[in-house]
């Protein structure tokens, strides 16, 4: 376990923010590949707009589900997003973002805030824990996660994940061109 009193800052704000973009648009291409996850945002109205944030001012996404009821970036928000996510402070976000707590846990230990309906938040944590049990290795999955969904087959987490990475890597090179 690395302890976040031994990161400096600006190496966990780095490391938060490039984990923050990373998923972010995990979120956003599993939300167009996985089943699952397609059924939970279809649940959110469309126009719904959700935020995960490090307070005060520090790494966010804001993603917005659109009418194809699959989530999309936000690159700027007018106004206040229906769901928010706020982690407390930096440290908060790198032992999560570490897989040294998962998002549950994080949860449970007051390290984070929903600001929004309590429903939307358990949908939101329940889409991350399954992009997070495509994309991660399942060691490393078990971590971030609060149980390690038992029904996913090798081949399904390997066939997703490579579609998930790939779109991740597309949006990448479209925001460079």
């Amino acid at each position: 376990m690395i302890s976040p009193q031994s990161v400096k800052p600006a190496l966990q704000l780095g490391y938060v923010k490039l984990m923050m973009d990373v998923i972010g648009r995990g979120l956003v291409m599993a939300s167009q590949v996985d089943a699952e996850i397609q059924q939970e945002v279809a649940k959110f109205p469309v126009n719904f707009t959700l935020s995960m944030t490090v307070f005060p001012h520090g790494p966010a996404f804001v993603a917005r589900v659109n009418d194809d009821q699959q989530l999309e970036l936000v690159p700027t928000m007018e106004g206040k997003p229906d769901l928010t996510i706020t982690f407390k402070h930096l440290q908060h976000a790198f032992l999560v973002f570490s897989f040294q707590e998962s998002t549950a846990q994080a949860f449970a230990n007051d390290r984070m805030i929903a600001d929004g309906d309590v429903a939307h938040a358990i949908r939101l944590v329940r889409c991350l824990n399954k992009m997070e049990a495509l994309i991660l290795p399942k060691m490393l999955a078990s971590l971030a996660v609060k149980q390690y969904p038992e029904q996913l087959t090798f081949k399904e987490k390997l066939t997703e994940a490579a579609s998930i990475y790939l779109k991740v890597a597309q949006s990448y090179l479209k925001r460079s061109i």
